[in-house]
């Protein structure tokens, strides 16, 4: 054989393991590229299921909060009526008792006073 027939075949096989490697480096990257469309779709489906989630969590919590709101409230203005009707019946009462004992309410309202003033000065 001469050496040109080596150096042929030597640059047959150069050229074919270059192909080979070609191949092979497009075939990779076409795999890679569908994994990453398939983990692109999986990552927005997921995306989409949290936002999902998160939206009727948010309008549950928003139902109970409102809910709650509208208990308390309701509470706060039964507890407000009940303060009135007693602080009515107070004064109803301290009006009658002045009305009763004039000289004791007066009597009384000078010892507070009294003794007010003499908080104050010390």
């Amino acid at each position: 054989m001469n050496e040109n027939t080596f150096s042929d075949e030597g640059n047959i096989a150069v050229a074919t393991a270059a192909n080979d490697l070609r191949a092979a480096a497009n075939d990779f990257a076409k795999t890679t590229t569908e994994q990453a469309a398939i983990v692109k779709d999986r990552a927005l489906d997921a995306a989409h299921a949290i936002r999902t989630t998160a939206t009727q969590k948010a309008s549950q919590l928003k139902i109970v909060a409102t809910e709650k709101a509208s208990h308390v409230k309701e509470v706060a203005q039964q507890q407000w009526d009940e303060t009135r009707l007693k602080a009515k019946e107070i004064h109803v009462t301290a009006e009658d008792y002045i009305r009763q004992n004039p000289t004791k309410a007066v009597l009384g309202a000078l010892g507070v006073g009294f003794l007010i003033g003499l908080i104050v000065r010390r």
